[in-house]
């Protein structure tokens, strides 16, 4: 089915366009229509319930970290959210897109001595995500700074989800529980506390420090599977002997166990097979089922 687009968007929509280019494991294949949104959440809004309306599949991507998508096509729309906005407030609050990097706002934060982002310094990805995932690292969440969503909801049009209305858990929420997947996360209200600048800045250059040493530089899809109770993947995964392990151009890292790298001629299919894999091997050998972190985009699942 041919897609339609209000002006001025029409004139931007591209076809058949790869999505390697799009995501930070360089992986993905052609989608039918892609859309770079860049102005507002309203122009978001606008173009995602333009394909709802055309019974067109759309998936929305930020910085292409923490999915895999199919090498080969990918039915409908998807759309690049680039709409990058922070307005900060009196009351130590912020007003921040969906499209905008969490490293950026880490530093703006810390720029207005403001407290409780510092985790997100050192997370490739943007809001819209984290806030589905309750993404998290160095003992800090979304969870814990989000206070409203504006979310867009394909039955219930355009409204505002409270903090206790997300089901916040570990890398969960009640958005990333949804079968459906006809929403979209515009904007969120995060809240921070007030923090000395210098004191701010020095714990942010630990965690980055952090993962310069604990995790592989180059393209990867990040953390492949959550943690399990008690325990951590990558300590699992190199119990099992696989770091290193290689299917194709797909490898377990040497450096991060729970990182798997494109060594430069992966497909999505290879990612797919060692996922796989490690999954059955580390069962085996030590009897815990790994669950997946990462999202799969396949021709089947763009809606």
């Amino acid at each position: 089915m041919a897609l339609t687009l209000p002006d001025p968007y029409h004139q931007r929509l591209l076809q058949h366009e790869p999505l390697a280019k799009y995501t930070a494991a360089r992986l993905g294949g052609p989608a039918d229509y892609l859309y770079i949104a860049r102005e507002s959440t309203d122009e978001l809004a606008t173009v995602v319930q333009s394909a709802w309306a055309q019974a067109l599949p759309v998936r929305v991507l930020g910085g292409g970290a923490n999915v895999l998508v199919n090498d080969t096509r990918v039915r409908g729309l998807v759309v690049i959210n680039s709409v990058s906005q922070a307005d900060f407030h009196a009351d130590h609050t912020c007003d921040v897109t969906s499209g905008h990097s969490l490293t950026v706002l880490a530093r703006k934060c810390a720029a207005r001595e403001l407290s409780g982002f510092e985790w997100a310094v050192s997370i490739p990805g943007t809001i819209g995500g984290a806030v589905v995932n309750n993404a998290g690292a160095h003992g800090g969440d979304m969870a814990g700074s989000v206070y409203s969503v504006d979310l867009l909801d394909y039955e219930t049009g355009r409204h505002m989800l409270p903090l206790d209305a997300l089901g916040y858990g570990y890398r969960s929420s009640a958005l990333k529980a949804r079968a459906d997947r006809r929403f979209l996360v515009l904007s969120a209200r995060l809240a921070f506390t007030p923090g000395e600048r210098a004191t701010i800045e020095a714990r942010m250059d630990e965690f980055i420090a952090h993962r310069k040493r604990t995790q592989p530089p180059g393209a990867s899809l990040g953390s492949i599977f959550k943690n399990p109770p008690g325990d951590y993947a990558g300590r699992l995964i190199e119990s099992c002997g696989l770091k290193g392990f290689t299917i194709g151009g797909a490898q377990v890292s040497p450096v991060h166990a729970n990182f798997f790298i494109n060594t430069g001629s992966a497909t999505a299919a290879d990612y797919l097979t060692l996922v796989r894999r490690v999954q059955s091997e580390v069962a085996r050998q030590t009897g815990v089922e790994l669950e997946t972190e990462i999202e799969v985009i396949d021709s089947e699942s763009a809606d």
